[in-house]
């Protein structure tokens, strides 16, 4: 594919008949930034961050893959873990200047928030990585951009493989000192964007993916945020729902931690919701109303809970199914063809909230299903420091090709 720039881009999708997201225009109007006030963005079609892929990594990318340096970049990249690392060296020149671009903070990030962050996350780490794991990404089957988008790249077609390295990213995000030089989170979100320019350039060439796809170029910077709400805000969302003690200092933390995340993915911080409340509502307006089963998200779920039941949880499939159920729902289980297990759904619905109060010292009753929910929670965690794997590296790299037909 010739390397497009971002008007190219815009030119090739106005020209297919193309729409960026399957919402109204407004979705993306005063959602704020992360620097200031809610900035006016544009409404018409061809415009807003539907419209927007990476002007700096995607070309880049683009050249890197037809020009056969991918292997050689992955190898060089290899030994470039913690954020105070040395860039890699071996790799063209133009790669180096991109990464010496890209490497760093935005200037707007708070010390003192992103500390707090990463306190928040290691007080509440158990909650966090079910949430992101059985309820994110169980949720992110059922957006089916990203199911598709997923399902016919290389990483589709290996899903330990390709769950392990979405692990590794909410792992590092979650480090106690994941933005500091010991840290791992800003080289890991570096890699994750030059992997997304690298999908970017090849999932077109797929006749596959083009068959099912409604966009011309994935994963735009609208696809990114859908997915910051199908993970952060969902998250957040869920803690207040549990009535988890939440103080507005670790919120606004936890947000924060976010709002770096999703600048590091290249998402421009006009885009990027200053609040939660702005969350919320940008979340309403462009992730409830596209949440779908697809082909490809029903096939990505099963593989990734048939992984995750083949971990020893103390819990049985059923009570799995059922807990997705709970944490997403019934419409979303049913989409999914999860089977029903009414003894674990009563069980699931009535003890998990007893569960809660218990654990953080809200009840003096200990509920007679405590320790099954410990060990699953405990379980979920260990899977989730493990990156999805027996062990605790999965290296993150550029693909080369798309998934075989």
């Amino acid at each position: 594919m010739e390397n497009l720039s971002r008007r190219k881009m815009l030119s090739l999708g106005v020209a297919l008949g193309l729409v960026g997201v399957a919402n109204p225009a407004q979705a993306w109007a005063a959602t704020g930034s992360a620097t200031g006030p809610a900035a006016a963005t544009g409404t018409a079609a061809g415009t807003g961050p539907a419209w927007i892929w990476d002007d700096l990594a995607d070309p880049l990318m683009a050249s890197m893959v037809d020009n056969g340096h991918v292997p050689a970049i992955n190898t060089a990249w290899a030994s470039w873990v913690n954020n105070g690392d040395a860039l890699p060296t071996g790799v063209p020149a133009e790669f180096t200047s991109y990464l010496q671009q890209v490497n760093r903070l935005p200037s707007w990030a708070d010390p003192v928030k992103l500390a707090r962050a990463a306190d928040f996350n290691r007080r509440r780490d158990t909650y966090l990585f079910m949430l992101y794991g059985l309820g994110g990404g169980i949720m992110s089957t059922v957006i089916p951009r990203e199911a598709k988008s997923v399902y016919w790249s290389a990483g589709g077609a290996n899903m330990q493989d390709r769950a392990a390295k979405t692990f590794t990213f909410g792992y590092d995000l979650s480090q106690l000192g994941a933005f500091q030089p010991t840290g791992q989170f800003v080289v890991t979100a570096n890699k994750t964007r030059v992997v997304h320019a690298a999908v970017r350039h090849l999932l077109p060439q797929s006749p596959h993916w083009r068959a099912v796809a409604d966009e011309s170029v994935p994963i735009s910077a609208a696809d990114i945020l859908v997915t910051f709400h199908s993970l952060g805000t969902y998250v957040h969302r869920k803690l207040l729902e549990w009535k988890v003690p939440f103080p507005a200092a670790d919120q606004e933390a936890f947000l924060h931690s976010w709002q770096v995340a999703v600048h590091l993915l290249g998402v421009p911080d006009e885009y990027i919701p200053q609040t939660w409340a702005a969350a919320e509502a940008q979340s309403a307006q462009v992730l409830t109303p596209i949440l779908t089963p697809s082909t490809e998200g029903i096939a990505l779920a099963e593989e990734l809970l048939g992984l995750t039941a083949q971990i020893d949880l103390g819990v049985t499939r059923g009570f799995l199914n059922e807990f997705v159920r709970y944490v997403l729902s019934d419409q979303v289980g049913d989409w999914l063809g999860l089977k029903r297990d009414y003894v674990s759904a009563a069980l699931v619905r009535t003890a998990w909230p007893a569960y809660i109060l218990f654990r953080e010292g809200l009840s003096p009753v200990m509920p007679g299903s405590f320790y099954v929910f410990d060990q699953f929670v405990r379980a979920l965690a260990m899977l989730f420091l493990n990156k999805g794997t027996s062990g605790n590296t999965t290296p993150i790299t550029i693909p080369t090709g798309n998934r075989p037909g």
